[in-house]
């Protein structure tokens, strides 16, 4: 794990784009009755069943922020959600000096996929160069974490030393490949995911065979909690 405060570079700020996936305003009635095939229509990025379902949930974001948290040595309450439905921003840095750097480009899953293979290198493109004279406005929201509460139980659990995220990680992938086969609500995600993480203890100092464990153990309960 890197800490960026000891590099010198005083940051502010982790802020992560959420384009808001295929149900971006509507409310928590509405999506109630939402079908795996409705949540799969992502309507900027092509990705994988279950990476599209976190984007639909925005449980993505939530992820997302947990490894911020464990990757760069922050505290949860200096790594903020905005969503932007042009998913051109792809994430941003404010410092201290409240300035903002911003990593942009067209919302193509094989620029990060290539610059991983990469890095420190970055290769020619395979994805589109932005033409910044075509794009007529880039907006930014809060996200609605009433609609969409895995969000909200991320980030919370992002901050709980142990195994939580583990839990939390375990219990949303049996959730959403049980969503996907029509056995669970969009909600029933979220539900059980809140279950989960009530009701499998959190150990504070794991060693890997207990997060690995923690992991298996989430998976298991919400396979049992539906029975």
């Amino acid at each position: 794990m890197v800490n960026i405060d000891d590099l010198g570079y005083n940051v502010k700020k982790i802020i992560l784009t959420a384009s808001g996936g295929p149900f971006r305003g509507m409310e928590r009635d509405g999506l109630r009755a939402v079908t795996p095939e409705m949540a799969l229509r992502h309507p900027n990025w092509k990705m994988g069943h279950k990476v599209t379902i976190d984007s639909a949930t925005l449980m993505n974001k939530g992820l997302e922020a947990i490894e911020a948290v464990h990757l760069f040595g922050m505290t949860p309450e200096k790594i903020s959600v905005v969503v932007h439905p042009e998913s051109i921003v792809h994430s941003m840095v404010e410092y201290g000096d409240n300035s903002v750097m911003a990593q942009l480009s067209q919302p193509d899953m094989r620029l990060p996929i290539q610059y991983a293979l990469t890095y420190p290198n970055r290769a020619p493109a395979l994805a589109p160069e932005l033409d910044f004279t075509k794009m007529s406005t880039l907006t930014f929201e809060a996200p609605d974490t009433d609609a969409f509460p895995c969000l909200d139980v991320a980030m919370k659990t992002a901050g709980i030393k142990g195994t939580a995220c583990a839990i939390l990680n375990g219990a949303n992938e049996a959730a959403v490949d049980l969503f996907l086969k029509h056995k669970l609500s969009f909600y029933g995600i979220y539900e059980s995911v809140c279950s989960a993480l009530a009701n499998i203890g959190n150990i504070e100092d794991p060693t890997l065979e207990d997060i690995i464990a923690a992991g298996e153990a989430a998976r298991r309960f919400v396979l049992e909690y539906l029975e």
